[in-house]
């Protein structure tokens, strides 16, 4: 199993951000996909997370500014940031998971940084 996201980078505040994860070794359309993130010294924290049924759930702070969704065809997960902040500055992981087991996998993060 593998997942590698890609897209991360520097931004300016304000700015936009298009991160996507490709996953492989697993039958994709059957997972609910997530999007975590975690800053120096902070915990990992969840973003969002869009089930295999394409139900969607954002964290409070990025409601109205990320976007989350999922490709079966070519099992991609995307996460459209926009009105970046210098709080949103983090390294980003895709997460993998069958609800209600103890089936997870990670990749490897991605930074991304807002600053100007």
């Amino acid at each position: 199993v593998q997942l590698v996201e890609s897209g991360g980078g520097l931004v300016q505040p304000g700015g936009s951000l298009r991160l996507s994860c490709y996953a492989s070794g697993i039958t994709f359309r059957g997972y609910d996909m997530a999007w975590y993130r975690q800053a120096p010294g902070n915990q990992r924290e969840l973003v969002a997370t869009i089930s295999s049924g394409g139900s969607l759930y954002y964290e409070d702070s990025v409601k109205g500014r990320f976007t989350m969704s999922r490709d079966n065809v070519n099992n991609t997960v995307s996460l459209y940031s926009n009105s970046l902040k210098p709080e949103d500055t983090a390294v980003y992981y895709c997460n993998a998971n069958i609800r209600k087991t103890t089936v997870s996998y990670w990749g490897q993060g991605i930074q991304v940084t807002v600053s100007s």
